[in-house]
């Protein structure tokens, strides 16, 4: 690092925790980022202003007025235009150190899998469960780590499934594919504009611990918040070893 990544990531540095060494490993990361609405937004702001060096941003959708109470990438000025792009533009003011790269489509079967196995950590910031089973099955397939988050009404929840062990449980253990789950959106629904960023912020934490190496992560914890109440609640779960995507005898960890 130069004078001035020293200087400008020097809170980071300060910290024991991550020192010069996790700064340098954070710089050196190549993230992808599914989904630049109300997760997505905060969750690709704080990592590019903590030094990521890479960051791919997926979005097929384009930039609503609706979107704007919450979904702090994007501005009058790009209403109409794609999410990726407008994110983009906006990243590239929070931190132009962090080179950012874009998908301007909803992202599936092999260019999913393939933008999977080109980064070290994905992050789910999408909003349904079938993209999410889908990250979750690309994540399996190339272990890759994965920090799921998802926001709705004043209810948000975060987990991470590092799947690069095998012995740990992975996003359809906690959420197996064709239960009959309610699936709510918010144009439908509503949600509070704060919660995607809490929701968001902590998806950008996780994701710098587990390029660090520091801290607990939630792997086999999910965290519940209440936003209304305010009010966390924490579950554990584990691997099922008849899950779909990851059963069986676990492999050797990599």
């Amino acid at each position: 690092m130069n004078d001035d990544q020293l200087l400008r990531y020097s809170r980071h540095i300060l910290l024991p925790e991550i020192g010069v060494e996790g700064q340098e490993a954070i710089a050196a990361s190549k993230l992808l980022i599914v989904g630049a609405g109300g997760l997505g937004s905060p969750a690709a702001m704080y990592l590019a202003a903590a030094g990521v060096g890479e960051i791919v941003l997926c979005d097929g959708d384009t930039v609503d007025l609706t979107n704007l109470q919450r979904q702090i990438l994007h501005s009058l000025e790009t209403v109409g235009h794609n999410k990726a792009v407008s994110g983009q533009a906006t990243l590239a003011r929070v931190n132009p150190l962090t080179r950012v790269s874009i998908v301007e489509q909803r992202l599936a079967g092999d260019e999913l899998a393939a933008q999977v196995a080109g980064v070290d950590l994905v992050l789910d910031c999408s909003d349904n469960f079938a993209t999410r089973h889908a990250i979750n099955r690309a994540c399996f397939q190339h272990r890759k780590p994965l920090v799921s988050g998802a926001a709705v009404r004043f209810d948000g929840q975060v987990s991470v499934f590092d799947l690069r062990n095998s012995t740990n449980p992975c996003y359809h253990c906690l959420f197996p594919e064709g239960d009959d789950v309610a699936e709510m959106r918010c144009a439908v629904t509503g949600i509070f504009a704060p919660l995607t960023g809490i929701i968001g912020a902590m998806q950008a934490a996780e994701a710098l611990k587990l390029i660090v190496g520091c801290g607990e992560t939630l792997v086999g914890r999910l965290l519940i918040l209440d936003g209304l109440a305010m009010r966390w609640r924490e579950m554990r779960y584990g691997r099922d070893p008849h899950c779909a995507v990851c059963g069986g005898p676990p492999a050797a960890a990599c």
